[in-house]
């Protein structure tokens, strides 16, 4: 027989408040214009978006993520020495150590709460969101905050046409704590490596540290593959989601997909058969592509507008680079 005491955590977990952050520079599709060839109607057409907001010197990972998740804390209704967890999702910190999540914790007045970031992309939200679950019910975190946070300005090619009008910058964050009833459901999540070339980094650090290339690494992607994976085997894992929470599409009254093209978001509505009454969540038009940081982003903005209101029924998809995703449905804060 095991020694070992068992785990005194909560039953269930659930969203407990959101918080957004962007930056202040709206950028419309005339300045992308200004490094490409192509047109505003190309790039509406193309991708839904219109504006993004690009991040100052000041407006650092850090800077914003403490911003918003200073917000998701007000909006839970509790404090920062409660939080014992606190999970970053980014792929644009650029100092591989320490873990940006350490100086978050600090600079939020937590009670030395476990940080680390993690690198899942688009999908990154969904495994935090999934790991900070796991504390609350394991039991080593009363209160987790999850953040996802990127200056993607400082990872795009402005000369790379089918790139320089989809990333924006800026952070969004969720309070997560304990629940008597099931308000996160199960998540489906997984990766296809065999894919990774579709999305990835131009060229590693260490060509650029060498002189082996002159210019600073970028983000691309092979448009038409991302497309048809996302559309195609993304709504399957939508589907799965919401078979493993036991409810149908009838029964959701939210979709916050990641935020990466209007056209992949317009395919999955078609796809899953969505009711007419599920509010889809289009902030991509004036936000663009923030990789981790779109559907909490997203969230906070369809319930600071009224679209979306405090108990609804969500389902939320992350999906990107690796090509990683993750799936889960949830209630809203």
């Amino acid at each position: 027989m095991s020694k070992i005491k068992p785990s005194k955590g909560a039953p269930y977990a659930r969203i407990l408040g959101v918080g957004g952050y962007r930056p202040t520079r709206v950028v419309p599709n005339e300045v992308i214009l200004e490094t490409i060839d192509s047109s505003d109607e190309w790039i509406r057409s193309r991708s839904g978006i219109e504006t993004r907001h690009w991040a100052s010197d000041e407006e650092t990972v850090a800077a914003m993520s403490i911003e918003a998740s200073g917000k998701a804390i007000a909006d839970a209704g509790i404090s920062a020495e409660q939080i014992g967890g606190v999970i970053v999702s980014t792929v644009s910190h650029f100092k591989q150590t320490p873990a940006v999540a350490t100086e978050i914790a600090d600079k939020l007045g937590t009670n030395k709460a476990a940080a680390f970031d993690i690198s899942a992309g688009c999908a990154g939200f969904g495994y935090g969101l999934t790991l900070a679950k796991g504390m609350i019910v394991e039991g080593s975190a009363e209160y987790v905050l999850v953040i996802g946070v990127e200056r993607l300005s400082d990872l795009t090619d402005l000369e790379d046409r089918a790139t320089a009008f989809l990333f924006g910058d800026g952070a969004g964050a969720v309070v997560v704590g304990p629940s008597q009833e099931p308000e996160i459901g199960p998540t489906i999540w997984g990766s296809e490596g065999d894919k990774s070339e579709t999305i990835k980094q131009t060229v590693p650090w260490t060509d650029y540290r060498d002189g082996e290339v002159a210019k600073f690494p970028a983000i691309t992607q092979e448009g038409q593959a991302v497309f048809r994976w996302a559309v195609f085997e993304m709504a399957k894992v939508a589907q799965q989601a919401l078979d493993a929470a036991g409810i149908t599409a009838d029964d959701l009254d939210v979709f916050i997909p990641h935020q990466a093209n209007e056209r992949i978001i317009d395919s999955m509505v078609k796809t899953l058969k969505l009711p007419e009454h599920v509010t889809v969540a289009r902030d991509v038009r004036t936000t663009g592509n923030t990789s981790a940081a779109s559907i909490p982003l997203a969230m906070e903005r369809l319930l600071a507008t009224g679209e979306a209101k405090s108990g609804d029924t969500a389902l939320v998809i992350g999906f990107g680079a690796g090509l990683v995703y993750a799936a889960t449905v949830v209630t809203l804060p």
